[in-house]
């Protein structure tokens, strides 16, 4: 029996899996990590509010959501001074950067990203037919200007950014951000992540500026809200770019139980900075923990850290050592990034059993 055939894109690509869910890991060592600090999900929680809000919403799951998920995105709007027109949900800022692939790129058009940049971009990318062009870290951040110069150059129909970087923790402030507006070749996008902007101080943001066709920002409930797991994302663009997600997008896609609970995390701004907080005083600990052990680490404005290892054997070394003693961890696989591990700020007390792991696993390492 013949099997209909795979388009021509999809049977040209690899088998991928942008990332291994600690479970999967968890089946194949068939024994619960101790600590989960390898994605970058929050270890404080939800709102309350959140909690009550979801939990009573769920006897409403037989019914279908709103598909305009009007009452949060007019939320969102209210925040963030502009009209409902201007906001577009997702499910997560994976799906939403899934439609932006369709919305702007044609197939053999050059997109560009930095090199070991978000993986679920490139995934999209790939997998409708795009050409991606990268360009490496320098000094382990993004390089800004070898970006645009790469977008000019292939002259790209999008640019990618994440800001703060995932996976380095560095930020760049809303100067250098906008240098790049300045510096777009023209028709060219230019997608701006900030999936990690609550830990980012409010006075160096870019602002928002929704009269700017050329650019999208893209914001998530995953990180500092704490429902990664409930899939709500966000984006701000002009009217006319965020009417065209009507043509493509999921209408059903954010859930009835994920949008409530997003709206209740979003008044709950208390529960927020209570996070923020936390958070920073996690990666302090962290920076202390690496010093202690001979190690350094990248800064940060997120709410991970990168301990540097100095080579990528070593970091696999110690990597695949902690996720053996039972502490799910991920790193980089592209060169120049490959010697960090990635390091998820966790409750207190994940933090003390990493940090006790920790230390037994560097002292073998280093007396070996």
């Amino acid at each position: 029996m013949n099997q209909p055939p795979f388009s021509d894109i999809v049977a040209s690509l690899p088998s991928v899996t942008p990332f291994v869910g600690p479970e999967t890991i968890e089946r194949q060592q068939g024994s619960r990590f101790k600590v989960r600090i390898g994605a970058n999900e929050s270890a404080f929680g939800i709102s309350p509010q959140a909690r009550k809000a979801m939990s009573e919403m769920v006897s409403g799951l037989s019914w279908y959501c709103d598909p305009e998920g009007y009452e949060l995105r007019s939320a969102l709007a209210d925040m963030h001074g502009v009209d409902l027109e201007h906001v577009i949900l997702g499910a997560g800022i994976d799906d939403l950067l899934g439609l932006i692939v369709r919305l702007f790129m044609n197939p053999g058009d050059a997109v560009v990203a930095s090199y070991g940049a978000y993986p679920t971009f490139a995934y999209h990318v790939n997998g409708y037919g795009g050409r991606l062009e990268t360009v490496p870290y320098r000094n382990d951040r993004n390089d800004l200007l070898a970006l645009t110069d790469q977008a000019t150059k292939q002259n790209a129909c999008m640019l990618f950014l994440a800001n703060p970087d995932n996976p380095t923790g560095s930020f760049y402030g809303s100067n250098a951000i906008s240098d790049i507006l300045d510096r777009l070749p023209p028709d060219c996008l230019f997608i701006l992540d900030e999936a990690y902007l609550d830990f980012v101080p409010p006075d160096t943001i870019l602002p928002i500026d929704i009269n700017d066709p050329r650019i999208i920002r893209m914001r998530t409930f995953s990180k500092a809200h704490g429902m990664a797991g409930a899939r709500v994302g966000y984006a701000i663009a002009h009217k006319n770019i965020a009417s065209a997600f009507n043509k493509v997008r999921l209408h059903f896609g954010v859930n009835l139980v994920a949008q409530v609970g997003a709206l209740a995390s979003l008044r709950d701004t208390k529960f927020v900075a209570d996070v923020v907080q936390a958070v920073a005083e996690g990666r302090q600990e962290y920076n202390a923990l690496a010093q202690e052990t001979g190690l350094a680490t990248l800064p940060s404005m997120t709410n991970f850290v990168a301990f540097d290892f100095g080579s990528s054997e070593c970091a696999d070394q110690v990597m695949n050592t902690l996720i053996s003693c039972g502490v799910f961890l991920r790193k980089p696989v592209v060169e120049g990034l490959d010697r960090l591990v990635r390091v998820t700020v966790g409750a207190p007390g994940d933090r003390a059993v990493f940090a006790d792991i920790f230390r037994a696993v560097m002292k073998e390492i280093q007396s070996g």
